[in-house]
């Protein structure tokens, strides 16, 4: 359990990246004018010691290393660096995520690849990449078992945060075996073409191209089975992580209509002065502004939950919550996205503003699985009190 003094820490440390969302809010503009990583974004994160709310206590950071602890910061954390820019918020969530499978409990990797890695993360600033996706990919990628390690060969299809290069962990089949695998491979590493062909509408910044492993060498200490299936917890901070995200730039979106809108010297009809003079004005924001509160709060909510819940607990009931928290999200966010030039008029959509990477960013990772399926999962839920096995919701 956190001590006062970390919990403490931990609400410095959120209050402190709130601070800089206006900052984030300008490196995110000029990554997406540039289709480039937001490097300064990052960076900024790094100063302000973010990363330590994924590190665990005994090697300097804030998590307590339970499967169930640091969820709540987390969620927050993530959910007010996408209210600052939806793509550096999903290159924080990657690192997050994958340094949770790293350093959580029974990590099969040994203790100096842990150490390693948590030094690296403190005071280097190294980035992660979950390097899983082979759907339109050539095949299966795989690892040769060799003297020494093993041998990684083979395409990766979808790579988020590896504009800034860092570390991937790599998902694979080990040959022989045909068991599942992950290794850790510097993508600095000149056997490692990434293809830079990462170009779509929204979340530019991501960078998730393309890329291929070019019989890399991979040493002992760097490679370990991977878990068969991921746990219940597991999987439900997932839909909350992507809820966090979603919630985070919708909440952007608002701040960014709502600074415009001061700004006009009109309302949207000839008889109103101002926007807050304007009823129509007031009423879309009021709605915006309830519907997102009303998002975020079952967020914060659900991951609470998490973080409290116990073995032997209904499981289900709060991965349900969790499912819901991504619904509820979904629809907040991509209303207030939509909403931003109905509300500020033709001028707002100039490039100047860029504020359709708001809609850009929200509706490209809204379509990252299926709203409708967690409906039926939540639905399901309703009718029967119980969810479908994991299997059938997430594939690995």
């Amino acid at each position: 359990m956190p001590t006062p003094e970390s919990a403490a820490e931990v609400r410095a440390l959120l209050a402190a990246i709130r601070e800089r969302r206006g900052e984030l809010a300008e490196g995110g503009f000029a990554a997406d004018r540039d289709n480039a990583d937001p490097a300064a974004n990052m960076a900024l994160l790094a100063e302000s010691g973010a990363v330590r709310l994924v590190v665990p206590a005994e090697r300097g950071g804030l998590w307590d290393g339970t499967e169930r602890g640091g969820w709540g910061a987390l969620i927050r954390a993530v959910r007010e660096i996408s209210a600052g820019d939806g793509p550096t918020g999903q290159n924080w969530l990657t690192t997050a995520l994958v340094a949770r499978e790293l350093f959580g409990p029974g990590s099969a990797f040994p203790e100096a690849t842990r150490a390693e890695l948590a030094r690296r993360m403190l005071d280097d600033d190294l980035r992660f990449v979950s390097s899983v996706a082979e759907t339109g990919g050539p095949g299966r990628v795989t690892a040769r078992p060799v003297e020494g390690g093993v041998v990684l060969s083979g395409t990766k299809t979808f790579n988020s945060n590896s504009g800034g290069r860092g570390t991937a962990l790599v998902g694979c089949l080990l040959e022989g075996e045909r068991s599942a695998h992950q290794v850790l491979v510097d993508l600095n590493h000149d056997q490692v073409e990434p293809h830079d062909d990462w170009d779509n509408m929204g979340q530019r910044g991501t960078r998730s191209q393309t890329i291929t492993y070019r019989d890399v060498f991979v040493p002992d200490g760097w490679h370990r089975p991977a878990e068969e299936s991921p746990s219940q917890v597991f999987l439900a901070a997932v839909m909350l992580l992507h809820a966090a995200l979603m919630q985070g730039i919708g909440d952007g979106a608002l701040d960014a209509l709502v600074r415009h809108a001061r700004t006009m010297k009109r309302g949207s009809l000839p008889r109103f002065a101002t926007p807050a003079e304007d009823p129509l004005v007031l009423r879309r924001v009021g709605a915006l502004s309830s519907g997102l509160a009303a998002s975020r709060a079952l967020l914060h909510d659900a991951a609470d939950s998490l973080e409290t819940s116990e073995d032997g607990e209904d499981g289900d009931a709060v991965t349900a919550d969790c499912f819901r928290a991504k619904v509820a999200a979904v629809e907040a966010s991509l209303a207030a996205a939509t909403e931003i030039h109905e509300v500020t008029g033709a001028r707002s959509t100039s490039h100047a503003h860029r504020y359709d990477r708001f809609w850009r960013n929200a509706r490209t990772f809204a379509s990252h699985d299926p709203t409708d399926a967690k409906n039926v999962y939540v639905g399901g839920y309703e009718l029967t009190g119980h969810l479908p096995p994991l299997s059938t919701i997430i594939r690995r």
